[in-house]
């Protein structure tokens, strides 16, 4: 019974570490893309034909997207991991990525890998096994995977309830 519990532990603390690894701050000088230029652009209309004022003490400034790839950029892709050299929900993520790669690739990934290692998207995480030891990108993976599937939606749909999710982080 102590060797099941020492498991578990030892379990959760190498799976705190993991995800700590894989989630990077943000570092000031971050340049944006055309996209995140023009989504804050929008945003930052909206918010003043509200009638808004933009001022410290009611709004905190947004976190930038992550890289993500257009729609015409995801139709050249590189190829991803196949999903057979690994187990469990790593197989099911780059199993996800291989079904709907187009898709992945216009996602953006919240761990930043953008800014640590060049990723442009989403999909680019499981071009490597850089995938498979980030608890934000296979759920990411998985998440836009059930989206597609079961409700139907687009990959800018998808884009947006990532961002919901993660812009927190």
């Amino acid at each position: 019974m102590k060797t099941n519990n020492l498991f578990t532990v030892l379990t959760l603390i190498f799976l705190a570490i993991g995800l700590g690894a894989c989630a990077r701050q943000e570092q000031p000088g971050h340049v944006s893309t055309a996209s995140q230029s023009a989504n804050h652009t929008a945003k930052n209309d909206a918010h003043a034909a509200r009638g808004h004022q933009n001022s410290a003490q009611n709004s905190k400034p947004e976190k930038p997207v992550p890289a993500f790839q257009s729609e015409e950029g995801a139709k050249t892709l590189k190829p991803t991991l196949k999903p057979e050299i690994f187990t469990g929900a790593v197989r099911a993520a780059y199993a996800a990525v291989r079904e709907i790669p187009q898709t992945i690739a216009q996602l953006p990934c919240y761990c930043r890998c953008d800014r640590s290692v060049g990723h442009k998207s989403l999909h680019s995480c499981f071009e490597d096994e850089h995938g498979a030891n980030c608890g934000i990108c296979m759920n990411s993976a998985l998440m836009a995977y059930k989206l597609e599937k079961e409700q139907k939606l687009k990959p800018a749909q998808i884009r947006e309830r990532l961002i919901a999710q993660y812009a927190g982080y």
